[in-house]
Parts: structure tokens; C-alpha cells; sequence
């Protein structure tokens, strides 16, 4: 099993919850590709709330995620790039197959493609996108995947669509990695979003808290899904987001977790029990986390994302991330 590293980049993803700067997310970058981690990953918002996380309302800022990545190329040199996820609905697929293309280039070949359908309705009324029916938002998905995946092949490509329309439309130079970056849908996993995955991507994310058997529902239909569409379903890969707490032993786990209740924004773990918190996250000792690794790599997990706090792309305590690369990755790889 593989390892990634949801990086901090957001107001509130540093220990101190000190406003986003380039330097932290460069720097936290740095630091999982030297403890040893295989991916880095950054999300699409213009802006986030808390407020569904049991934070305070107000809008927390965020880097913008392809031209991160395009910088990041740059900063790193063996960790893989990644997207969790874009939104479909924020650009032309034209466009994005630009970007995707040129940061793949600037990586050498270290980009890994996220997308998704979008969900956050403030940052789509704030900044004048149409939101949208979820039907709607979804076709927007379906087709930027479909057109994504025709403009960085060899091209031309031409389309018609609901949406989106191409005439002998291609991109050059075309990205490093043959015959172009994976492609990942993310989201819950609903039959809509399996069938995509099925048949126009090459792997399904979802995040950030599932039970071994949840996921294993999830996994089966798209399996099912795969093969009534005539598609082996080993060729659709499998990665998975978990919110992840690793103590030494269990004294070090308990004093993690009250450190992790202290800085959860909004006091939104306030009263809550480890064991409850714990139930369906990567949480325990290391012996105990690779336990919950094995069922995973079991279901065909090849990579697993740690987001190493209590919302997503946060880091509250660096010293944990060390634990987790020294005690559970060494093992894991091996899963």
C-alpha cells in the first residue's frame, strides 16, 4: 500500500491555525516527501466554512490548487501531485486539460487528476457559477471527464455535448505520462458515480470516514458495475481518504487525541469519546492501524490519503505525521 498526504492549505490546517501561506503548504510538502510519503494532495475551493465541521462560519482561505501544483513540481522531486478533487463545474475541460498538461510536464510525471462534481452551493453563488440540480452538476462531471480524457490523447477531438462542444480541438505538447496522468472520480460512490468511473476513469476516491465493511458494500458494486459495462474491474483503482491519529501506544493515542480536542475549531470535539471518534477513521496504535490498513489492501485499497487532523487537509501536530511514517508505513508497504 501506498501513502499520501492531504497538505495543509487552508487558515485553519496549521497547528496554530495561522492564516494559508505558500510557504507553509511548500514546507509541508517537503517534510511528507522526506518522511517518506508517495503523494501529496491538495483540494478545490475558493473559500471554506467550518460550520459543517463544528467550526465558526466565516470563510477560511485556500491556495488555488493547479497553479500549487505547478509550484510544487518545482519544490519536490519524488513525491507524486495530486488533485482532491477539482470541481467540475470551476473550469473548461479545455482549460483544465492545459493545466493538467503543463503541470504534468513540470513534474516530469508525477500528476494524479481528481474530480468531482462539486457540493460547497457558497462558493458557486459567491463567485457567479451555477449551481445547479445535482443532475445537473453531475452531467457537468460526466462530460469534463469524457472531453479530459479525449484532449490529452493524440487529438484531435471533436464533441458534442450538453454542455461542452469541441471541432478538431487539441493540446500540445501533450503530458509527460503515456497515455495521459490518471483520472480519479471522487465522491460517496453512488451508482451514477460508480458507472463513470467504470467507464471513462481510472480509479475512484472517497473520503474521509468509512468502515472496512461500508467500503466493502462500495466496492462491490462498482465491481459489478465494471463488468456489466465490459471492464475488468482490477483496471479500476482504488484510493481511499481517512482522517488518521497515530499514537506510539495507547497512553501517547489518549494524550494525541485530548491535543487534537484542544485545536479542533469550534470545540466540535468537545465531550467526544476516542473509541466513538475512532470507529470508522485510521485510528490507534501502530499495530492497530495496520490491522484497519490490511482490510482496506484486502478490498484493493492501493493508496491510502492521511488527513492527519480532525477536518480535512489539516495537520494539528507534525509530530504525529513522524509516527505514522516510522511506525505504520514501513509495514504497511507490504499490504
Amino acid at each position: 500500500m501506498k501513502f499520501g498526504l492531504a497538505l495543509p492549505h487552508y487558515d485553519f490546517s496549521t497547528p496554530e491555525g495561522a492564516p494559508v501561506s505558500w510557504e507553509r503548504v511548500s514546507a509541508a510538502a517537503s517534510q511528507a516527501e522526506a518522511l517518506g510519503f508517495d503523494s501529496v494532495w491538495v483540494s478545490d475551493h475558493f473559500f471554506l466554512s467550518l460550520d459543517r465541521y463544528g467550526g465558526p462560519s466565516a470563510p477560511q482561505g485556500s491556495v488555488e490548487p493547479l497553479s500549487a501544483l505547478a509550484a510544487l513540481a518545482l519544490t519536490t522531486e519524488r513525491v507524486r501531485l495530486g488533485s482532491l478533487v477539482l470541481s467540475a463545474g470551476f473550469r473548461h475541460p479545455a482549460l483544465l486539460a492545459k493545466a493538467v498538461a503543463t503541470v504534468d510536464l513540470l513534474s516530469g510525471g508525477r500528476l494524479d487528476v481528481g474530480i468531482g462534481a462539486g457540493w460547497y452551493r457558497e462558493e458557486f453563488d459567491a463567485f457567479g457559477y451555477e449551481f445547479g440540480s445535482v443532475r445537473e452538476r453531475f452531467e457537468i462531471l460526466e462530460e469534463t471527464v469524457v472531453v479530459l480524457g479525449m484532449l490529452l490523447g493524440p487529438g484531435p477531438a471533436s464533441w458534442r455535448g450538453r454542455h461542452f462542444r469541441l471541432d478538431d480541438a487539441y493540446v500540445r505538447p501533450l503530458p509527460r505520462q503515456e497515455p495521459r496522468p490518471p483520472l480519479f472520480v471522487g465522491g460517496k460512490g453512488g451508482s451514477r458515480l460508480l458507472t463513470l468511473a467504470a467507464r471513462h476513469a481510472d480509479g475512484w476516491n472517497t473520503v474521509w470516514a468509512w468502515s472496512a465493511a461500508a467500503y466493502a458494500e462500495r466496492v462491490q458494486s462498482l465491481r459489478a458495475i465494471c463488468e456489466r459495462q465490459g471492464r475488468d474491474p482490477k483496471e479500476v483503482r482504488l484510493s481511499l481518504g481517512l482522517y488518521t491519529l497515530v499514537g506510539e501506544d495507547r497512553r501517547d493515542l489518549v494524550a494525541r487525541f485530548r491535543a487534537l480536542q484542544r485545536w479542533a475549531p469550534g470545540g466540535a470535539l468537545d465531550g467526544v469519546l476516542l473509541d466513538d471518534w475512532a470507529r470508522d477513521k485510521l485510528v490507534g496504535t501502530p499495530e492497530h492501524v495496520l490491522e484497519r490498513l490490511a482490510e482496506f489492501a484486502a478490498l484493493g485499497v492501493e493508496e491510502m490519503i492521511v488527513s492527519a487532523g480532525s477536518i480535512p487537509f489539516s495537520v494539528y501536530d507534525e509530530s504525529m505525521l513522524t509516527v505514522f511514517a516510522e511506525g505504520v508505513m514501513p509495514s504497511a508497504a507490504k499490504l
